[in-house]
């Protein structure tokens, strides 16, 4: 009544003393003096008692604020009633592990089902079972949002396959293995730009949206306006645009000054196809160096970015890595540790070919040269190679974009480009020195009819122009890589690709 809780702490211990000063002139009776009490003084701890401290499960189950007053959020994994107790297993993401709480049985709710959200408050205790750390001593469990398990698609007690949960994008993320995906898949991204950070690279926010078809190959979703202000037969942007294939030559524009740059964000390809490697959106690792003339320069970053990232994603997610190497691909944490140990091979095309016509298998598609390199192919040369990514260099000229140097080597045409191919996959990264010779640029460019719409790429060679290169990585291969996922579409949150947009 007195409006305690309008006061800061620092003036609590001043109100006591005003307050008892009154009591004594004012309150007469020893009846007035137990109300002062039981309202005032009773009123001034409740408003002092501490605030439980809000941990996410991952630090409770390291021990952090053990013994201390808590609240943690989450999931609820399984519930176990007992007679006298309730048992539940909450997860909030944040690890793989999840966190035991133990409650009396009076706190067990029917709303308290597998899947609901819940918020525990209790003390956080060592447990007396070897096999978890610590757990919760609840002393309120409230359930913040139901969930009827009836209709819930994921069942307490079943292992739901890959395929099972790719038909769920909305829900599959509450599952144990893609919940580990994603977790790897942000500390994967993050080893990147930490890699990219520590050795100098600058990087830069390629555009999305772009008039340039970096391939080549005519692979592009348009972008057009929709709504009653725009007419079909006008350009928004004056020019056809399009989704991005790559920020190659949005990269090479900006390694003009910087002589270190890298790009990481979504590419599109309209490729009819659903097999297995292939996405209409996916996110591209790119990265230009400048002042370089040989492809030894590429292929050493590439290299040194795959182990370096691996290495970091083996060590920061050590639970998440091994569920999937236990129960999704057993086996292939020993094929990862061979890649992390040994140095990768470097072959150039026209080995490859030799290889390939040298071999016992039978393949679909031909191996003559000038022919390029199919799956089956990359996957054959792989295996040939102790099973190790390879790195393919000097491929046929024109097999490869307008962009790519010309080794003006003869009989066989080729170029200065570098596929690298790794286990189970396939081609993970594709790259190339850049045509810096400003009369070959033209020719090529005059060649496919494409001087007009380069103009611009002709001025980057005219003006202060250097040898350089670069490459690109596609980070889902390269999550199927190190975890052996067979389909891309199940190491991104929400797979695009032909006839299939869900969400």
């Amino acid at each position: 009544m007195f409006g305690f809780r309008s006061f800061i702490p620092w003036e609590v211990s001043k109100l006591v003393a005003m307050f008892q000063a009154a009591a004594q002139t004012v309150f007469v009776s020893s009846a007035a003096a137990s109300v002062y009490r039981s309202v005032f003084l009773v009123g001034c701890r409740r408003y002092c008692k501490k605030t439980p401290t809000k941990l996410r499960i991952s630090e409770a189950l390291s021990g952090a604020e053990l013994g201390a007053d808590v609240k943690v959020q989450g999931w609820v994994r399984s519930v176990r009633p007992q007679k006298n107790n309730v048992f539940l297993h909450v997860n909030d993401g944040s690890s793989l592990q999840s966190l035991q709480i133990v409650g009396q049985a009076k706190l067990n709710d029917p709303l308290l089902t597998f899947g609901s959200a819940v918020e525990v408050t209790g003390i956080l205790k060592k447990s007396p079972h070897q096999k978890q750390p610590v757990e919760l001593e609840a002393e309120q469990i409230r359930v913040v949002g139901e969930c009827n398990p009836v209709d819930f698609p994921f069942k307490i007690k079943d292992r739901h396959s890959l395929e099972y949960t790719r038909q769920l994008p909305h829900l599959r993320c509450r599952t144990n293995a893609f919940s580990s995906l994603l977790r790897i898949r942000s500390e994967a991204a993050a080893a990147i730009h930490s890699y990219f950070k520590n050795n100098g690279f600058l990087q830069i926010h390629t555009p999305i949206i772009t008039s340039n078809d970096c391939e080549g190959a005519g692979e592009l979703f348009k972008v057009e306006p929709s709504g009653p202000d725009f007419s079909d037969d006008e350009e928004f942007f004056s020019v056809p645009a399009f989704l991005t294939v790559s920020g190659q030559l949005h990269l090479e524009v900006m390694s003009g000054a910087f002589s270190r740059v890298y790009t990481f964000g979504p590419t599109f390809r309209a490729e009819n196809s659903q097999s297995r490697r292939h996405l209409a959106e996916f996110f591209m690792v790119e990265a230009e160096i400048s002042f370089t003339e040989s492809l030894d320069d590429l292929t050493k970053v590439m290299e040194d970015m795959f182990r370096s990232a691996t290495e970091h994603v083996m060590a920061r997610c050590v639970e998440d890595v091994d569920l999937f190497h236990r129960h999704v691909t057993p086996g292939h944490r020993d094929a990862v540790e061979a890649m992390l140990n040994k140095s990768f091979p470097v072959i150039t095309y026209t080995e490859a070919i030799d290889i390939l016509n040298r071999s016992s298998e039978r393949f679909t598609f031909p191996t003559d040269w000038g022919c390029d390199l199919m799956t089956e192919h990359e996957k054959h040369l792989v295996k040939h190679c102790g099973n190790l990514p390879v790195f393919v260099t000097d491929y046929p000229y024109d097999l490869k974009p307008f962009y790519a140097r010309d080794n003006q080597d003869h009989p066989r045409h080729t170029a200065a480009a570098v596929d690298l191919l790794v286990p189970g996959v396939g081609e993970l990264c594709g790259g190339s020195l850049r045509e810096e010779r400003l009369n070959l640029l033209m020719a090529r460019l005059k060649q496919a009819g494409l001087e007009d719409t380069y103009s611009w790429y002709l001025d980057l060679r005219r003006f202060g122009s250097v040898p350089h290169g670069g490459f690109g990585l596609g980070f889902e291969r390269y999550l199927q890589c190190i975890l052996g996922v067979d389909n891309i579409k199940d190491v991104i949150p929400f797979p695009r690709f032909s006839h299939s947009c869900m969400l």
